[in-house]
């Protein structure tokens, strides 16, 4: 538990921003989902969706919804784990002094990692209750919905630390943004059916944790139980496992350097 330390000095730091922090982070998401649901919505009209119960027809800015709050997770838990933590890892020097105490290097990089989930749980949570309350899902099983999007959190925390130990300074992270996030948020079926793209991109799309994220989360909104959920789960377990393995790694090798 000497990982909780460290994770309680970020909380208490956050706790000062926290406002202007939720604002940031819960404006840009619902700013779409309002323009994009709402706005679009009303060309679009219905979407057909594939389901474990047949197909079925259902609101854009429900489809819309139940896709951008695992965007939302993703987003929130790589700038946190991102700009963040590289702040306080290069910038600021705060990891070398808080290794001055008998806390470990893998210490550190553990609560950076459930420090990044967590923020990034609050800030879906806060989008979620806005969703309630616009009456677009009042589906009971939507509080299945938080752990799963606490594991989207922890997975995308855990890829941006691999970024994050790699980073000579924060124009490096544009790359990850780039070439990375901004690909996956159009392939994982947040904004579309994924039905709709070619073959070829459907079988990258498989493999893009966010497309398991939400394939995890829309049926919830649907109040239905996702199909093949063991598989869309290991998968992310998979993506968590390996990518905090690999972090640990590589920031290792740049604090013995």
């Amino acid at each position: 538990m000497r990982w909780w330390p460290v994770f309680l000095r970020n909380l208490l730091v956050w706790r000062k921003l926290a406002v202007p922090s939720l604002v940031g982070n819960i404006a840009e998401p619902l700013m779409w989902l309002v323009a994009f649901g709402y706005g679009m919505g009303m060309l679009v009209g219905q979407v057909e969706l594939s389901t474990p119960q047949g197909q079925v027809l259902l609101p854009y800015i429900l489809f819309l919804a139940s896709g951008s709050i695992c965007l939302s997770a993703m987003n929130a838990a790589s700038f946190e784990a991102l700009y963040s933590a590289f702040s306080r890892m290069h910038v600021q020097k705060t990891w070398d002094g808080i290794l001055n105490a008998p806390v470990s290097l893998d210490d550190v990089l553990l609560a950076e990692m459930l420090w990044a989930a967590f923020k990034a749980l609050f800030a879906v949570s806060a989008i979620l209750l806005v969703m309630l309350a616009l009456g677009i899902s009042h589906a009971p099983k939507l509080l299945l919905a938080l752990p799963v999007l606490l594991g989207v959190g922890i997975v995308f925390s855990c890829l941006a630390l691999v970024f994050n130990a790699l980073a000579k300074g924060y124009d490096f992270f544009t790359y990850y943004f780039t070439l990375f996030l901004t690909p996956m948020m159009f392939l994982s079926g947040v904004f579309f059916p994924r039905e709709q793209l070619p073959d070829l991109v459907q079988d990258v799309s498989d493999w893009l944790p966010l497309t398991h994220a939400v394939e995890l989360v829309r049926p919830l909104f649907l109040n239905q139980w996702p199909a093949q959920a063991w598989l869309h789960g290991g998968a992310l377990l998979g993506y968590g496992v390996a990518a905090f393995w690999l972090a640990l790694a590589l920031t290792r090798k740049r604090f013995a350097r």
